[in-house]
């Protein structure tokens, strides 16, 4: 298993015409966003206006947690569905989809041959997790929403505070040991490629 961490002063952050969206990790990383060229993506999205449409992303399946706020998504032809902190929603970027609400979102795309999972895992103060890296999966990526967390590791601990990134690849099936520092919150993306 080998890991890189990304702290929150590299991440890029572009305006929308509904708020703000925070590239966290792009895969392949020479891929670019608008080329579409990816084949997998993270991101957050801070939508400050009421109500919202989101992009169109052909051939492009999408999965949202909602990290803070709440919002009542619409994705026409399909259903409508009210999410609140930490719930999901996973629907295809072809589909027209608006919402109405202000929040912040957490947004994993998957393109091409690549599929994921997300999750959240909340630690309190003190606790630790031996997190089992399973290695059905090629890449684990861990963001730190919010607290303090530090990573035991046969290389030294690391850490890791709100807004950094861990990136897990080159993976064994085997655990990692993260210590809560702070009451911490953690959203988990777990990529695989066919």
């Amino acid at each position: 298993m080998q890991y890189t961490i990304v702290k929150a002063d590299k991440f890029e952050t572009i305006n929308w015409s509904g708020g703000t969206s925070t590239q966290l990790y792009i895969y392949p990383e020479t891929a670019n966003y608008q080329a579409r060229d990816f084949d997998f993506r993270i991101s957050s999205a801070k939508v400050e206006m009421e109500q919202s449409s989101f992009t169109s992303l052909p051939g492009i399946s999408r999965k949202i947690m909602i990290l803070e706020g709440e919002i009542t998504i619409a994705h026409q032809n399909h259903y409508t569905k009210k999410l609140e902190q930490f719930d999901l929603d996973a629907f295809e970027g072809d589909w027209k989809t608006t919402s109405v609400g202000k929040c912040t979102d957490f947004n994993l795309m998957t393109a091409r041959n690549a599929r994921g999972e997300l999750s959240c895992q909340q630690l309190l103060k003190q606790e630790l997790l031996d997190y089992e890296v399973d290695n059905n999966w090629e890449m684990v990526l861990i963001y730190v929403h919010s607290g303090k967390i530090s990573l035991s590791h046969p290389k030294g601990n690391q850490h890791l505070e709100k807004d950094d990134l861990l990136v897990i690849h080159q993976i064994k099936s085997e655990n990692i040991r993260l210590i809560a520092a702070e009451d911490s919150m953690l959203i988990i993306s777990k990529i695989s490629r066919n």
